[in-house]
């Protein structure tokens, strides 16, 4: 056996038991795959002229850490511009903006991410607060969910945008007021579209170089894979283009989008995609939308939300949605499909039960839902998708956010309910949904254990009693990561055989306080037995 990597001196952690293997070492072979666990000694003496022989002085090696639901080529894009996520008022952001503003040049293009909606207060969610800084200057800035944007008078000038639109997708809007004019507001992508199409688009080795950096940032929080709910554009060129030339540092299991208004061709072709992919990327499921956020009132809900607003499906007939359910399923293709409200989860669950079993579906973010919706994933055999941090970061404890207020008090008690889920059998799945929220995993693992805003862990948490345990949260990013994948015999655990896809950590994940575990350092991650990326604790 040629070994490709050893590592000794380790504490080997098995999140199917919580436990640390009596194994102190392990050795990688030529192909990528742990080919032998054992103490250091015997270990070390598998090791070749070509080996990579690592002392971890004691660190913590755990399967590697997979983010089960991520946009990196969207997020690396996204990302490049102004950072609105830490605006805590109309102030701040007035202040951002203006910044960004005095260092444009003639006719460039403001491009801002990250804005939470809760710095309007009581106010409409519109760009008129904005008007006097961004007088004459296009500008898209993007709220944090990623479905809605505002945009500036001028922007919406140079788009030709001066009024409603009708869309394909039932949610989307461009907001007007009484006059029927556009208030900035963009409702979901087909929106955000006829705006983004008229803006400056990166260079493709612009794209590629964005890409490569929010990869590489990845490896270095402790990821090594991630499910990508996106191939727009050209996402998997990139991907192919970083595989080939050794460049992609993680394992990538990515989902095509599906949007109303598919027809067969459309589906045959998604079908067709299937397996398309490299040596650490592959096309892998189909995702679709059910409805688009609380937020901005484009959810489906089965009661509508405060203002009226939340009170039908992404697809105009919800019924096509089942249809290309159906289609898939039959085609052994496995989807995962965005379905926040509680009417849009129950009818994705109606679609998949219709369809039948055999086929590992999943259900993405799944934000708010009654109890008798609980035990269906389990009997279905649909995996729960979460994002934890989302309940951390946009919402507050008393209820005072946007999020909470339009669901009113009974829906809101029902937020992220990680541990209802749990506990009812489902195979509960983590992640962030960069660039909608941080990626680094123990950040992930750490919200999904306490509940707490980020930025602020003096404050209360939302509904602690949907805390997980810290073998939970370990599971949801690996195990559980493993298995949604259909990836169980060869990922998720330290077993002879499985990938050498490997996070090592300072110390041990679950008895780091959950206050604590965001800071962890990482101090190696490899995939495949090839490390991309080593801490200064390795030299």
């Amino acid at each position: 056996m040629r070994t490709r990597l050893v590592l000794s001196s380790a504490r080997l952690l098995d999140p199917g038991t919580g436990s640390f293997l009596r194994e102190t070492a392990l050795a990688v072979s030529e192909s990528g795959r742990i080919a032998a666990l054992g103490d250091d000694r015997e270990i070390r003496a598998l090791a070749g002229a070509g080996t990579e022989v690592i002392d971890l002085e004691g660190a913590v090696v755990t399967p590697g850490l997979v983010d089960g639901h991520l946009h990196p080529v969207t997020g690396a894009e996204l990302t490049h511009g102004l950072d609105l996520s830490r605006c805590a008022d109309l102030a701040d952001v007035r202040a951002a903006l203006a910044g960004a503003v005095r260092e444009l040049g003639r006719g460039d293009w403001l491009f801002g991410w990250g804005l939470d909606p809760n710095v309007f207060g009581d106010e409409p969610v519109d760009i008129a607060p904005f008007d006097a800084v961004l007088t004459g200057v296009p500008a898209f800035l993007l709220l944090f969910d990623a479905h809605s944007a505002l945009a500036s008078r001028r922007a919406l000038e140079l788009a030709g945008v001066d009024g409603p639109r009708t869309f394909a997708q039932a949610s989307a809007e461009v907001v007007c007021d009484a006059h029927g004019r556009p208030t900035g507001l963009l409702q979901e992508d087909a929106a955000c579209e006829l705006v983004e199409r008229v803006a400056p688009r990166p260079t493709r080795a612009e794209s590629r170089d964005r890409l490569a950096a929010a990869l590489r940032s990845m490896a270095a929080a402790g990821l090594t894979g991630g499910h990508v709910m996106d191939a727009n554009g050209e996402s998997l060129d990139l991907l192919a283009e970083l595989d080939a030339a050794g460049e992609l540092p993680l394992r990538l299991r990515v989902a095509p989008w599906c949007q109303p208004g598919a027809d067969a061709d459309v589906v045959h072709e998604l079908i067709a995609q299937q397996g398309r992919g490299g040596a650490l990327w592959r096309v892998d499921g189909v995702k679709l939308f059910m409805d688009g956020t609380i937020d901005n009132g484009t959810a489906w809900l089965e009661r509508p939300d405060c203002h009226g607003e939340s009170t039908h499906a992404f697809w105009p007939d919800p019924a096509a949605y089942t249809h290309v359910v159906g289609e898939l399923h039959r085609a052994g293709v496995p989807t995962a499909t965005h379905a926040i409200g509680d009417a849009a989860v129950r009818h994705a669950l109606d679609a998949i039960e219709k369809a039948g079993r055999g086929v590992r579906h999943r259900i993405e973010h799944i934000e708010t839902v009654p109890d008798d919706t609980l035990h269906r994933f389990a009997e279905l055999g649909v995996i729960a998708s979460m994002q934890p941090t989302h309940c951390c970061d946009f919402t507050r404890a008393d209820h005072t956010d946007n999020w909470s207020r339009r669901l009113g008090e009974e829906r809101a008690s029902r937020a992220w309910r990680c541990r209802d889920l749990w506990d009812s059998g489902a195979t509960v799945v983590l992640g962030s949904d960069w660039p909608i929220a941080p990626f680094p995993p123990l950040g992930v693992m750490a919200g999904a254990r306490h509940r707490r805003p980020t930025r602020d862990l003096t404050q209360p948490p939302h509904g602690p009693e949907q805390a997980l345990t810290p073998l939970e949260a370990l599971r949801g990013m690996t195990v559980n990561a493993a298995y949604a994948a259909a990836e169980e015999h060869e990922a998720g655990r330290l077993a002879l055989g499985h990938r050498a896809d490997l996070t090592v950590l300072a110390d041990d994940p679950l008895t780091t306080s959950a206050t604590d575990l965001p800071y962890l350092p990482v101090v190696l991650t490899t995939v495949d037995g090839r490390v991309t990326f080593r801490g200064t604790e390795t030299g």
